[in-house]
């Protein structure tokens, strides 16, 4: 799979909170990491976190603003906008490593602050 395709693919997977679809780009020993929470290994395990993130939220979507295509891995930079279950949103950077295996990813890092999603102030 090219690369452009690779994120492309991935982030529609996402934005359309498609746990299944998100999936299909993972290693079956991926390890996932989320902001500051605890890392969470393998394929099936990654799938489950990120389906029970996409029910804590009513959608959301991201704003691809740059892309580094490296030898194993590419660094994606945009804004991510979450929008809640009572309509509200939270608009904040990110930045997503993916270091690549066979065509896949075999570490799945991002940095982005969501601390506020939560939020009930």
């Amino acid at each position: 799979m090219n690369r452009t395709a690779l994120t492309e693919g991935l982030l529609k997977a996402v934005d359309d909170m498609d746990a299944d679809g998100f999936a299909d780009f993972l290693a079956d020993d991926v390890s996932f990491r989320f902001g500051n929470a605890q890392t969470v290994h393998g394929k099936a395990a990654t799938r489950e976190a990120v389906a029970g993130f996409f029910a804590s939220i009513k959608s959301l979507h991201h704003e691809l603003e740059r892309v580094w295509d490296q030898e194993d891995a590419i660094i994606c930079q945009g804004v991510v906008t979450y929008t809640r279950h009572d309509s509200t949103a939270l608009k904040v950077p990110f930045v997503n490593v993916l270091i690549l295996r066979n065509d896949r990813i075999g570490e799945y890092l991002i940095y982005v602050d969501a601390s506020q999603l939560y939020s009930t102030s």
